[in-house]
């Protein structure tokens, strides 16, 4: 499909980059956080929505995986343009029974120090509410004063949001930790892992997503050679060679520190491998070559006997 679409474009695909001013975000600081992206990055009908996403995951064909996954790397631009490559990741978690899901992404919007934990009782979409564990909530906040609650970054904030539908459509019974960075040196990034492997060693079946997106605005070709060393540390499970590539400019990803977290908490938790299952970018879909963003979707494992799994019901 090959469309021109500059306005939409900039509006739907790309306001990841934006960081404009915003009002305060009145009643959203309680109680359930409303969606912000329904019916304009994915559909605002609960019957077209969860068709989309049905689709995109029935279409998806990821390699065979051995092992436990323990963490995913996702992108979160409009489901047009990302979701099919998404899909590659979710469709290997299509009916498995995580009871918790560590949302992990980037502030793009709204500045503040630290990290951000949700407090909010649940993340609403089409499809319904999702509640968000409180508990867990609690405890990490708890470990370190670089911990806070920013209401209006997680209002605002899109990189979370556009996993939910899809959560909701492979899992069941499941609960939410959505945390959101604003900056991520090495230090942070690993302070975080720690934190979070210590709350998450509490017996309860638990997943890691990082949500992000990988260059933004070159053409295709510079691109590709930008996204393949955003991926080439990926697969050679190499959490400080990536955020040390990130920190130079060798390679951009505008959620590069949460994948850095999940690495380095899957790691802690025994992964040991890791899987490169989709690779595309916008002008796969748009037909632009001139001004592209970058969308992997990967797997973190914890190597282990038995079937590979190839995901599905």
């Amino acid at each position: 499909m090959v469309v021109t679409m500059k306005p939409f474009f900039i509006a739907v695909l790309f306001l990841s980059c934006l960081s404009a001013a915003l009002p305060p975000a009145h009643g959203r600081d309680e109680g359930t956080r409303e969606p912000i992206l329904a019916g304009s990055w994915y559909p605002g009908s609960p019957e077209k929505l969860r068709a989309m996403v049905s689709d995109y995951l029935a279409k998806a064909d990821p390699p065979a995986v051995n092992g436990q996954i323990m963490a995913m790397i996702v992108p979160h631009a409009g489901y047009v343009y990302s979701a099919q490559v998404a899909a590659f990741a979710y469709r290997l978690i299509q009916g498995s029974d995580f009871k918790r899901v560590v949302l992990i992404g980037p502030s793009h919007r709204v500045p503040f120090r630290g990290i951000s934990v949700n407090r909010q009782s649940g993340y609403r979409t089409p499809l319904g509410v999702v509640p968000v564990d409180q508990d867990f909530a609690k405890k990490l906040l708890g470990k370190s004063s670089e911990m806070t609650w920013v209401p209006q970054a997680h209002a605002y904030e899109h990189s979370l949001e556009i996993q939910i539908p899809f959560l909701q459509t492979v899992l069941k019974d499941f609960r939410i930790v959505p945390i959101l960075m604003r900056e991520w040196s090495y230090e942070t990034c690993t302070s975080l892992a720690g934190l979070l492997t210590q709350v998450l060693d509490d017996g309860t079946k638990s997943l890691i997503l990082a949500s992000t997106d990988l260059s933004h605005f070159h053409t295709d070709q510079k691109a590709r050679v930008l996204d393949e060393r955003f991926i080439e540390h990926v697969k050679a499970f190499d959490p400080k060679g990536l955020a040390q590539s990130l920190a130079s400019g060798r390679c951009e990803a505008c959620g590069g520190g949460p994948a850095v977290v999940a690495m380095l908490a899957a790691r802690q938790k025994g992964a040991s491998g890791s899987v490169i299952l989709k690779y595309a970018n916008s002008g796969d879909v748009s037909g632009d070559r001139g001004q592209v963003v970058g969308y992997v979707s990967a797997v973190l494992v914890k190597k282990q006997d038995g079937p590979a799994r190839k995901g599905g019901p």
